[in-house]
């Protein structure tokens, strides 16, 4: 008997919880359709994919390699990104660079979006600027985790 009760209390604090909520932001969608359009906002659904959320300026989506102006990467293979990396998605084989200016050049990078945190460790920690996560794109769905496996291509594309 103790724990219907128990149940029953639980029950209606969550009912009471969801009607505070709804009077509350209903209030609030009456006074700005009137037109008191200095209060806050209620709780607004985004109708995605049609309608879609604006990103934070600060918000780290997929990431992308800067390239040189003759399209080449920027990054010089210090491993940085690669040592920094809690996750151990980066990896990076340095090769020789034609260019007598840049010492080394990334032959291989790729980075693994399964495994990826996107903690931003990677763009903070190059000191050439050569990787950013500043695409907008947020929408990470594969039908395979071959299909999550960034190379440099794929990454240059980004831009």
């Amino acid at each position: 008997m103790v724990k219907a009760w128990g149940y029953l209390w639980a029950l209606v604090k969550g009912a009471a919880v969801t009607t505070r909520h709804f009077i509350v932001n209903m209030w609030f969608h009456t006074l700005r359709l009137v037109g008191f359009k200095r209060l806050r906002a209620g709780a607004v659904t985004f109708q995605y994919p049609e309608v879609r959320k604006p990103l934070a300026a600060r918000h780290r989506s997929l990431h992308r390699l800067v390239a040189r102006p003759d399209g080449r990467p920027r990054c010089v293979a210090c491993l940085l990104c690669v040592t920094v990396c809690p996750s151990e998605c980066i990896f990076v084989e340095a090769e020789e660079d034609p260019d007598p200016d840049v010492q080394k050049t990334a032959g291989r990078f790729e980075i693994d979006l399964a495994r990826c945190s996107f903690c931003g460790f990677c763009v903070e920690a190059c000191p050439e600027d050569a990787i950013r996560m500043d695409t907008g794109t947020i929408e990470l769905a594969a039908r395979s985790r071959a299909d999550l496996l960034f190379d440099r291509d794929r990454l240059l594309r980004r831009n």
